[in-house]
């Protein structure tokens, strides 16, 4: 190959990449634009979120519950309004980057973010679950208390927290199945659990009914005999 052929090659070369890199700054510049435009978005849209659940006293559902006192006792603060606002402002801002990413054609690292954003929602399920947890949990055990003290049950206050230990339980059951975490185990403690207390239930109804139920069936026989 002579020095022309080695210049004509170099040249050609050169001028595909100045080409390429041409062709290439009209997709750079759109995901750039998409990227910050998405930033604002997702952070006016974050703030928003947060914003609104502050001022429905969102967190205050929260404060009462005895699980506060144990984060307060261990020094973890959680704020839950400003928790959804954050995983919100998190996912648009991913689906931006999706956007982004397909403009400047990087499809396998777009299917990656896809899979991100499809676990966040996953997330935002177990979050769901955990604000109905407690909710739940506190409501049950009050009205549980409420009952059992009107019934004069000596344990009222412990059946009351079994109650709402209990929801926890399977609250947290459900949060790590949503987030896919050793599914399997949590599957069969699960399954373990609700036998437990099937069969905790059947035999304090058992036990505990035995003296009414004959009761009931002496005072029909007597009635019968009249």
């Amino acid at each position: 190959m002579s020095v022309l052929d080695w210049y004509d090659t170099t040249i050609f070369a050169l001028r595909d990449l100045w080409m390429g890199f041409l062709g290439f700054i009209p997709s750079l510049i759109g995901a750039i634009i998409v990227l910050i435009i998405g930033w604002f978005i997702s952070l006016g849209i974050g703030k928003l979120i947060t914003e609104i659940l502050v001022r429905i006293k969102f967190n205050q559902l929260f404060e009462s519950g005895s699980w506060k006192k144990v984060l307060d006792k261990a020094e973890v603060k959680v704020h839950p309004a400003e928790f959804l606002g954050t995983i919100v402002k998190y996912i648009l801002l991913i689906v931006f980057l999706m956007a982004a990413v397909e403009i400047l054609g990087f499809l396998r690292f777009a299917d990656f973010l896809t899979s991100v954003v499809d676990y966040l929602g996953n997330v935002v399920v177990a979050a769901l679950i955990f604000v109905v947890a407690v909710i739940v949990a506190d409501i049950l055990a009050k009205v549980i208390v409420a009952t059992t003290e009107s019934a004069k049950f000596e344990y009222s206050h412990l059946a009351g927290d079994i109650v709402r230990w209990s929801i926890w339980i399977f609250a947290l059951l459900a949060i790590l199945h949503q987030l896919g975490v050793a599914q399997p185990l949590v599957e069969t403690l699960l399954s373990g659990i609700i036998g437990v207390f099937v069969i905790s239930f059947g035999l304090a109804f058992g036990l505990g009914g035995k003296d009414a139920a004959a009761d009931a069936i002496e005072a029909f026989r007597q009635k019968l005999r009249k």
